[in-house]
């Protein structure tokens, strides 16, 4: 599939997450501080099961609730922008995730309780989350994996630029269960390791974590823009991606051009898998020769279809403290040169290149830069 590229520019008027350290600013300190918050937690909660690597809220347990958990955390991280009018034809709402109430349906599915049929399943999950945040009905819904957010992003990127709305609001929320985390331990890259990224090494593993955030897109101003916006599916194989890397760099090459003479420094997917994590640290060596990159699911683990708009709030917050968190988990050797171990100032920099990539070789990427 073609890519597709998006050279506009729009304003990122608000922008936050939520991680099991806290929203963006406490997330980064943490990451500064090479602190990890993934820890050995049963594949699949109270069911017991291996001990593998997982990154959840303070205080949430993996196994799903009525209602979820998760609800008031959520609540929290949207109540400084979610103000009345969200979900109208002029301030439109794009809705992200890679499970939607997997979840709840998995926990129907054990325990027989209907009551958890209210919020699983992609329609059930959104509509009642939409009543709980009070949006209209003006509300798109974006899943592709690991590249949900970018979707989603890219979208409300492209309404705004137009003039169809004044402003949208991009939510992605993915928050574990015993099915998300059972899934991948079954694919034996959810392993009793914790992940590496990006490092040359005999064994790849991930993390899984706990991850919301948001975005407010506008073209009225503000300190941050997003622009060059790209994404390219190679359709190849329900996981795995093309040998050689031609899918990453058919994604990044674009973005290359638009941002010729730009200093920049790369905020990769990084998971901890080693064939994607060779492939995609070669293709950003290869396009975007010596700028240091980084990946940050060695602490975090990964925050699924969510990932980008986690990472993207990171990111900003680093731009605002003028230093970037190193690659935790990751020691030498590693793959290339260019990735950073350690924290960086990033004030003599351009901006950054933020990229995700998904399942059959779904990639997506951006440039966040200060306006």
């Amino acid at each position: 599939m073609a890519g597709s590229i998006a050279s506009g520019t729009v304003f990122l008027k608000a922008c936050d997450c939520l991680t099991p350290f806290g929203h963006s600013a406490e997330t980064l300190a943490a990451l500064l501080r090479g602190e990890r918050a993934l820890q050995p937690s049963p594949v699949l909660g109270r069911e017991g099961g291996d001990a593998v690597p997982l990154a959840l809220l303070p205080g949430r347990a993996l196994d799903e609730t009525t209602p979820p958990s998760w609800l008031a955390a959520v609540q929290a991280l949207l109540a400084p922008v979610n103000a009345a009018g969200w979900g109208t034809a002029r301030r439109p709402v794009f809705v992200t995730s890679s499970n939607f109430g997997a979840g709840s349906l998995y926990a129907y599915r054990r325990s027989g309780d209907a009551a958890h049929m209210g919020f699983g399943a992609l329609v059930n999950s959104v509509g009642w989350l939409r009543k709980q945040l009070g949006w209209q009905e003006n509300v798109t819904i974006f899943s592709h994996a690991c590249v949900s957010a970018h979707l989603g992003l890219l979208q409300a990127s492209r309404v705004v630029e137009v003039g169809l709305a004044d402003e949208a609001l991009v939510f992605s929320f993915d928050f574990l269960s015993p099915f998300v985390s059972g899934g991948f331990h079954a694919l034996k890259i959810l392993n009793a390791d914790f992940p590496a990224p990006y490092m040359n090494r005999a064994t790849g593993s991930i993390g899984l974590g706990d991850g919301a955030g948001y975005a407010v897109l506008t073209r009225a101003g503000g300190d941050f823009t997003i622009s060059a916006q790209s994404m390219h599916n190679e359709m190849h194989h329900f996981t795995a991606n093309q040998p050689g890397g031609v899918g990453f760099e058919a994604c990044l090459a674009p973005l290359a051009k638009q941002v010729a003479g730009r200093r920049l420094w790369l905020k990769g997917h990084g998971t901890g898998t080693l064939e994607a994590g060779r492939m995609e640290s070669g293709a950003f060596a290869k396009i975007f020769p010596g700028a240091p990159l980084v990946g940050w699911k060695g602490s975090l683990g990964h925050t699924l279809g969510s990932c980008g708009l986690v990472e993207l709030a990171i990111a900003r917050a680093a731009l605002m403290q003028g230093r970037t968190p190193g690659t935790i988990g990751c020691s030498a050797p590693s793959f290339t040169a260019e990735v950073a171990l350690e924290s960086f100032a990033n004030d003599n920099y351009d901006g950054v290149i933020c990229a995700s990539n998904a399942f059959g070789g779904a990639h997506a990427a951006l440039l966040l830069s200060h306006a």
